[in-house]
């Protein structure tokens, strides 16, 4: 589970003295433990989504300061940061393995009657296999299956 392996990684920030390390998988376990607070029970899925959109926004707030020598400090911050969370998640897929993964679906997503059919049928394909993808790596590479 990921709230396992972010309480482990939480305590060996902290006998390392690694302070970003141990304050940026405390966020991300707050984030996680305010919505077990609020559901009762989340599933890892869910948490591991919670960690991809904080990723997310810190991507957003780096590119928000690209280019601006003034930032180079928040920036080598956040992009610690991003790494930090990527580290405690499931590496997902990039187009050349997610291509390969869909090519016993690949007839059906050509002959899907529009773009949504054809990503929804690889989305349950690839999330039946247990695949960590992201979604516009999925689109584009239906694009591609699809000669689009």
């Amino acid at each position: 589970m990921l709230v396992d392996t972010l309480k482990s990684k939480i305590k060996q920030a902290m006998l390392a003295k690694d302070t970003l390390t141990r304050d940026v998988l405390r966020v991300a376990l707050g984030e996680v433990d305010t919505a077990v607070a609020r559901a009762g029970e989340i599933s890892n899925e869910e948490a591991e989504k919670i960690v991809r959109k904080i990723v997310k926004s810190n991507r957003e707030s780096l590119s928000a300061i690209e280019g601006n020598p003034a930032k180079a400090d928040d920036r080598k911050r956040l992009e610690d940061e991003i790494g930090v969370l990527e580290s405690v998640l499931p590496t997902s897929l990039g187009p050349a393995e997610i291509e390969a993964a869909l090519a016993p679906v690949a007839d059906v997503i050509r002959e899907a009657g529009n773009d949504g059919q054809a990503i929804g049928a690889a989305m349950k394909h690839l999330k039946g296999s247990g695949a960590v993808v992201d979604g516009k790596d999925v689109a584009g590479v239906v694009k591609h299956i699809r000669g689009a």
